[in-house]
Formats: structure tokens, C-alpha cells, sequence
């Protein structure tokens, strides 16, 4: 979820993003607000125990379908759910980057629910650094010299994070390159309708999952939504409504912020999970894992430092081609 953001599915096909002197502060009020949800959501999930991973995503598939059909119903666009399904190149679209998607929030809510929300964090961090390689291996990109260095700096990372674990940190490698994948297809293969109406469409086609997995947890006396009051009910329907809500802010963010700025604040969230894993969720630090997340970060700033530099050069150029113009 992705400079494109980690967290942050785009508008259907792609945003429309400002210029970079174009930024608001009531777009960057929108887009902190986004982050600032997705960066509070291993709290919430923390707090829908005894639920386990599977049944918060079975069940946000439900309530997000619920909460989408209604928005999609107020804001007058059910009709576009049509076209978002229309043929069978866009079902299969659909289906490819629902099913990505569906393994990326089990991966996060298993990842919430075993207490490795560090994890978590370190995967939206690399998040970035994955998408520059998808650019490589199936868009032909070339990396340019800084970006070999923060590939380098944080593949150096990963080994020192699997030597202080014991283990390959899989939780973090499969969430940074779930979402990296959903940020792929929803981009090479966009679908030219509204945001809200791409997440209803991949919600209808995650329908089989949810109707078999409610079926197969009541079954096994582990669908605790409707078993532990309707405090905890509630609790477990608002994760439709944080699966909807952030994207919502972030797709209006987006149309009045520049590709740097959301690049800058895609940071938010894995910051904000981190803290909380550490400063509330009581999760271990020892020096190795430090070392290990300080070669992440460090590895952003290199990335971070040549996207600006980038960004500047593009912008001169853009200058100087219109003061060229006869």
C-alpha cells in the first residue's frame, strides 16, 4: 500500500494527483487523517479479542460490503458496481486484486492477533522499496544509483532482522509484497470508476469467502460477532467502516496533493503502528531488531532523498520547457 502509498489503494484507476506547488492543507488535513486511521488499526484490531485473524477478515468483508453499498447508495454511483464487473477481463481484474488484497488483511490481522505488529510495520516500511522492484521485474524500469543503494541497505536489514529472529521475517516480506502486488494490478489494469465502487466490486467478488467462512466458524463455535454481545458486534462492524473510510480520505487527499507529498506522508501509518507496538502493545525491542529497523529507515532515506532529488529535476525541466515555448 504505493512515490505511491503503502496503505492506500488508488481511486479505481488511478488518482488525480496536483502539481507539486498545489498542495492544501485541507488535502494534507484529508490525507494525514487517512493515515492516521491505518496507522491506529492494530489498536482497534487489539481490541476485538477473543476474534481471531480469520474471523476480523471474514467479517470486514461482510460489514465493508454493507457500509460500500450504502455510500455507493448515497452517493448515487450503484449503478457504476455494473460497470466495474461489465466484462470478463475486468471480473478477472477484479478477482485478482481482491485476492491479493484478502491475503494481505489476513497476513495483517494474523500478524495484530499472534503480537508481531512490529512485523507489520517493518512490512509498510518496505513497502516502498517493493514497489521500485515490481517496477523492475515486470516493467522493465532501471534503477537508478540511490536506488540500488536503499535496495542494498535494506536487503542488509532483512538478513540482520532473520538473524536476531531466528527465522525470515515472512510476515513482514508477504505484507510488503502483497500490498506492493494490489498497487501493481489495481495501477497496470485500472478499472475507470470511483474508488468506493472498485473496493464494493472486490468485496462482491470476496463474497464465496465470507459466506463459507461464517458457515465453517459458527460451525466451529468461533464466530464470536454474534456470541459475545452486542457491544463486541459493533466493535466488529466498525472494521467495514475503517476498511472504507481511510480510502475515501486518501482518494479526495489525493487530488490536491502532489506524488511527493503523499510519498512523504505514506510514512505515517508504519510510524504510528510501530509506536504503538512498542509503547502499548508491550512488544519486544532488543538491539538486533533496532539495528535491523534502523537499516530500514535508513534505507527510506536514501530512497526518500533521491525521489525529491528526482522530483526537483522534473520540475526544472517542466520550467524550462514552458519558458522554451514560442
Amino acid at each position: 500500500m504505493t512515490a505511491s502509498s503503502p496503505s492506500a489503494p488508488d481511486t479505481g484507476a488511478l488518482p488525480t494527483v496536483a502539481p507539486a506547488a498545489a498542495n492544501d492543507s485541507r488535502g494534507l488535513a484529508l490525507g494525514f487523517t487517512a493515515y492516521l486511521l491505518w496507522g491506529g488499526m492494530p489498536l482497534y484490531m487489539a481490541a476485538t479479542a477473543p476474534a481471531g485473524a480469520v474471523e476480523i477478515v471474514v467479517v470486514r468483508i461482510g460489514f465493508a460490503l454493507v457500509f460500500c453499498l450504502l455510500l455507493l447508495t448515497a452517493m448515487r454511483r450503484l449503478p457504476e458496481l455494473r460497470t466495474a464487473l461489465s466484462s470478463p477481463a475486468r471480473w478477472g481484474t477484479t478477482a485478482l486484486a481482491a485476492g491479493v488484497i484478502g491475503v494481505n488483511w489476513l497476513v495483517y490481522a494474523a500478524s495484530v492477533m499472534s503480537g508481531n505488529v512490529l512485523q507489520a510495520s517493518l512490512g509498510y516500511f518496505m513497502n516502498p522499496l517493493v514497489n521500485v522492484l515490481l517496477g523492475v521485474l515486470f516493467l522493465g524500469e532501471r534503477l537508478r544509483r540511490l536506488q540500488w543503494v536503499a535496495v542494498g541497505i535494506a536487503v542488509l536489514a532483512v538478513a540482520v532482522m532473520t538473524a536476531a529472529l531466528g527465522a525470515v521475517p515472512w510476515l513482514a516480506l508477504v505484507l510488503a509484497f502483497s500490498f506492493g502486488l494490489y498497487g501493481f494490478v489495481k495501477k497496470r489494469f485500472p478499472v475507470p470508476v470511483h474508488a468506493v465502487t472498485t473496493m464494493t466490486a472486490e468485496t462482491v467478488v470476496l463474497l464465496p469467502v465470507f459466506a463459507v467462512g461464517s458457515v465453517l466458524l459458527l460451525q466451529a463455535g468461533l464466530l464470536t460477532t454474534v456470541t459475545q454481545g452486542p457491544g463486541h458486534f459493533w466493535l466488529m462492524a466498525g472494521l467495514g467502516v475503517l476498511t472504507a473510510v481511510p480510502l475515501i480520505l486518501f482518494s479526495s487527499a489525493a487530488k490536491s496533493l502532489s506524488l511527493t507529498t503523499l510519498g512523504m506522508l505514506q510514512y505515517i501509518a508504519p510510524i504510528l503502528q510501530f509506536l504503538a507496538a512498542v509503547t502499548v502493545l508491550g512488544e519486544h525491542m532488543p538491539l538486533p531488531r533496532w539495528i535491523g529497523f534502523g537499516l530500514i529507515w535508513l534505507s527510506l532515506i536514501v530512497f526518500t532523498v533521491d525521489q525529491l532529488h528526482r522530483s526537483r529535476l522534473q520540475r526544472r525541466a517542466a520550467r524550462a520547457a514552458v519558458g522554451n515555448r514560442p
